[in-house]
């Protein structure tokens, strides 16, 4: 890696840090450029603009949910395990991540009534994700733990939508049972798509 790339790769890091905190829109290249204690020329070098600086750390932050969620579980077994994993991932991001919560959460929220780039691609991150977990839920269709009637996509969206709650949950009501709760509902989503008469594949 040569040296303009890696003090890139420190900016985007700490543009990611930067952006949980503050949100997208908060992330400026002058907000940056203390941060990191460079000059702000010297970030406009790398990011023309405060759109583009807020699409790499986009991409940066799907980067390192990738590593640390999705990478692990598709490196399980197919089918129950593997979705296992997925939530367990997940769950331990959602648990520990920056100060300030989820940037895709806080980047939905900012980005909900605003056309551009910027939420183009916060779109198809999600879009994404949702395959990912589709995806992940029909192997274990394939392998037959999973009802073959069971619709891969209603499971990410039902997937997502338990995330959502513990992070509300965990994040801003400081629920102590949040992730009990998330657990259950988790439990419950895949009760319902188990192939009938077969005993739960709880992993320890």
């Amino acid at each position: 890696m040569t040296k303009g790339a890696e003090t890139r790769q420190v900016i985007l890091s700490k543009g990611v840090e930067t952006a949980y905190r503050v949100g997208l829109g908060g992330l400026t290249i002058g907000h940056l450029a203390a941060a990191t204690g460079m000059s702000k020329s010297g970030l406009f070098a790398h990011f023309r603009s405060k759109e583009l600086l807020q699409m790499e750390v986009l991409r940066e932050a799907r980067t390192e949910f990738i590593d640390t969620v999705i990478r692990p579980a598709v490196l399980t077994p197919r089918g129950e395990p593997r979705v296992r994993e997925l939530f367990e991932r997940w769950v331990e991001c959602g648990r520990t991540r920056m100060p300030g919560g989820c940037l895709f959460v806080k980047a939905s929220a900012e980005l909900d009534e605003q056309d551009g780039p910027v939420r183009d691609q916060l779109v198809r991150d999600h879009i994404d994700l949702y395959d990912s977990c589709a995806r992940m839920f029909a192997s274990g269709i394939a392998e037959g733990h999973f009802r073959e009637d069971a619709d891969p996509m209603q499971f990410a969206a039902d997937l997502d939508g338990i995330m959502l709650g513990f992070y509300h949950a965990h994040r801003l009501l400081e629920d102590e049972r949040a992730e009990a709760r998330a657990r259950y509902a988790f439990e419950r989503l895949l009760a319902d798509a188990r192939v009938p008469d077969t005993a739960p594949r709880r992993l320890t």
